[in-house]
């Protein structure tokens, strides 16, 4: 997850923490709070302010604007259950609109999301808009046969079938067998390796018999290289707990640099690997799969863009980035070292700069960092910053801890001293909504995807890059 603003001009105004911040516009918070995470609580806001603020930005913002941008979410960084919310909360703006059957009809990435959409559509927002009926009806003509009884959603409050009988499309020539058959009930799954997983289980007439079945697909999966490397990345655990005897050879593909190279993982794809294997008890098998992790690591920072001129990563290591936006941003910092030769610096109460061994691997970076209990003083990463950087990227959860410490006077003195005028990339791996730095060239991006650093890049070629893109998106 990931978001990304920008800002030359803002207004002051006192972040969560109390503290000095530039308010963006609501089209920018907009688009922050759409990229980013907000399921669970976070140190400054609970989930349900992120939800207020989203309702009233979607009431304040041009409503075509928050079409696009929901569209543009779902479509470029696979977020969907924002936007879904977007999708439901959008209907009581934009009734009367004429393009609002066609937003209905894009923001259907796959079937399930009319499911997902309607599910809390009808819990919070109760009558379903002809628009959304008619945009719905048409978004199956994307869809084939496979799609369809893929995400026939069997088993969840809205099945697609229920959407079929709602919405009435009207069949076309890749789906009309397809919708005709999931209507009499004959719909059935291809055959894919999740399939062949679920018919295991549920031929077996024991426990013993179950596990067995489910050794003997996974070990055809891996000998047959039937698995992608994604799909083996997210099932370690299983394969280690089900069919051990083909570890080994699992290790060999997930450490294979080819399907490393051709898959394009990023190295943030391999945490909740790690979080799954370090749960189980083996410790031998533990260790091989943990060496093969972090190996598997190193080779994917290939896959990182490289920048062109002078980096300088800072991560802030105070007590408000404790949790998941820790682990986050320790893996993040140590793929930027690593992957562009960059220089680091930590922060809390103090900034200082962290020499870091280029032969550790990129794991054993990240796990040799310490969060404290202090404070978020921004101010003092220009203080101690001692010369010019083309870029500098920061890794915080974008709070300044109180007045004294707003950092726009450092930052402007150290660009004075130095000569610098570098893109900042604040990133915010919670979702807050305010700035710290009034300057151009300066984009608060939260969270992060696997596009990350290609907005990045287009940043650099044009600081209203995204909002641009946005407002590019066209409607089916």
């Amino acid at each position: 997850m990931s978001r990304f603003n920008t800002t030359s001009e803002g207004t002051k105004t006192v972040n969560l923490a109390g503290g000095q911040a530039y308010k963006q516009t609501p089209e920018l918070e907009l688009v922050s709070i759409l990229l980013t995470s907000f399921a669970n609580d976070q140190f400054y806001r609970s989930s349900s302010d992120t939800f207020d603020t989203l309702k009233q930005l979607i009431s304040m913002c041009d409503k075509e604007f928050v079409a696009k941008a929901a569209i543009y979410v779902r479509t470029k960084f696979g977020m969907r259950s924002i936007s879904h919310v977007v999708a439901s909360e959008l209907a009581k703006h934009i009734g009367g609109n004429k393009w609002a059957k066609d937003f209905y009809e894009s923001i259907v990435y796959r079937p399930d999301d009319m499911m997902e959409i309607l599910s809390y559509h009808t819990s919070k927002n109760g009558k379903i808009s002809n628009a959304i009926k008619k945009g719905f009806a048409k978004a199956f003509d994307k869809f084939d046969r496979y799609q369809l009884a893929k995400y026939r959603g069997e088993g969840k409050g809205y099945k697609l079938i229920d959407i079929v009988n709602l919405v009435h499309p009207v069949p076309v020539g890749k789906n009309s067998d397809a919708i005709n058959a999931l209507v009499n009930g004959e719909l059935k799954s291809f055959d894919t390796w999740e399939s062949e997983l679920t018919r295991a289980g549920q031929n077996a007439t024991s426990e013993e018999e179950k596990a067995d079945l489910k050794k003997d697909v996974w070990v055809k999966l891996v000998k047959e290289r039937k698995l992608g490397y994604f799909a083996l990345l997210r099932n370690l655990r299983n394969i280690i707990e089900q069919a051990p005897e083909v570890l080994t050879e699992s290790l060999e593909m997930l450490t294979n640099e080819s399907m490393i190279k051709k898959s394009l993982v990023l190295p943030f794809r391999f945490i909740t690997a790690f979080d799954e294997i370090q749960k189980l008890n083996n410790g031998k098998i533990v260790r091989e799969t943990l060496i093969a992790l972090n190996k598997a690591v190193d080779i994917s920072i290939a896959n990182v863009p490289k920048f062109d001129g002078e980096t300088l990563v800072v991560l802030d290591v105070s007590g408000s980035m404790s949790g998941k936006p820790a682990v986050i941003g320790s893996l993040f910092s140590s793929v930027l070292v690593k992957s562009n030769n960059a220089d680091f610096m930590v922060f809390s109460d103090r900034a200082q700069y962290r020499n870091v061994n280029p032969m550790d691997s990129t794991i054993t970076i990240a796990n040799s960092l310490r969060f404290s209990m202090g404070g978020t003083n921004f101010q003092d990463i220009f203080r101690v910053a001692n010369k010019k950087y083309n870029r500098v990227v920061i890794l915080s959860d974008m709070q300044g801890w109180i007045g004294y410490y707003s950092p726009v006077a450092e930052f402007n003195n150290w660009k004075r001293v130095t000569g610098a005028n570098p893109f900042v990339y604040s990133f915010d791996l919670n979702s807050y909504g305010n700035m710290q730095f009034p300057e151009q060239n300066v984009f608060c991006l939260a969270g992060f995807s696997d596009k990350v650093f290609d907005i990045m890049k287009l940043l650099e070629q044009d600081k209203n890059a995204l909002v641009n893109e946005i407002r590019k998106v066209s409607f089916s």
